[in-house]
């Protein structure tokens, strides 16, 4: 990935779930940002959990920073 100087980047944070693996609700995350974003860069992976129901884990949740070059509108 090449930055041009003086470039500007956005960080927004979003949590993905998948009843799969953490790995899942990731590719979800930016598999969905990426058809209302443009020019996304970097996801990182903030936060793992799981939602636990009946003493078995029925999600898996993943809290990611995804950054996007900013573009003036």
């Amino acid at each position: 990935m090449s930055e041009e100087p003086g470039s500007l980047y956005k960080r927004i944070e979003l949590i993905g779930v998948s009843s799969v693996s953490w790995e899942d609700a990731v590719k979800s995350i930016v598999e969905k940002a990426s058809t209302t974003l443009r020019d996304l860069r970097i996801a990182e992976v903030d936060q793992f959990d799981v939602k636990i129901e009946n003493g078995k884990v029925a999600a898996y949740r993943v809290r990611v920073k995804l950054s996007f070059k900013y573009e003036k509108e």
